[in-house]
């Protein structure tokens, strides 16, 4: 049985990342989802909770067949611990998935099998360019999977946002 790790901070969950995983769901046979940044919310780089980014994924993987666990992981500020503490919050798994060079960096001085996934459209799909299109009133709902624009509405993400960012 082979387990995969895969972590983002999902501000928003969009459609790469759900182009990863389903990329990820064909080469292992478990995935273990981690939410990173858990602790913070209602920023404007971080608007979303860890409880709503954990409905965003688990309602846009509801028809994938490989199964998967999402789990918070708060920051602990200490990257030489940091891997230590994802594996202490975190079901054991064999292989790690990651397009960020600090996370793959630190993965392997622990010796862990990292692989680094094919990033989708990365220019339209990114957190940063998807809260950009929010605050501006331009589409974002093509980006992210029916399911995440479901849970933003039913939040009011988007007012959040928007209201995060004025000023005082």
């Amino acid at each position: 049985m082979t387990r995969g790790f895969y972590i983002g901070r999902f501000q928003p969950y969009h459609n790469g990342h759900q182009a990863v995983l389903e990329r990820i769901a064909r080469e292992v046979d478990e995935i273990v989802i981690g939410v990173g940044s858990a602790q913070l919310s209602h920023e404007l780089l971080n608007p979303f909770t860890a409880g709503e980014r954990v409905l965003m994924i688990t309602r846009s993987l509801s028809e994938i067949t490989c199964p998967f666990y999402v789990i918070p992981i708060e920051d602990i500020q200490r990257n030489a611990l940091w891997v230590a503490h994802v594996r202490s919050m975190a079901p054991p798994f064999d292989r790690v998935y990651t397009s960020n060079p600090l996370v793959m960096r630190l993965f392997e001085e622990v010796g862990a099998e990292v692989h680094s996934p094919a990033m989708y459209e990365r220019q339209t799909h990114s957190g940063t360019a998807i809260r950009e299109r929010m605050l501006r009133g331009d589409g974002w709902e093509h980006l992210v999977p029916p399911a995440v624009v479901s849970v933003i509405r039913e939040i009011d993400g988007v007012e959040r946002l928007r209201q995060i960012a004025r000023s005082d």
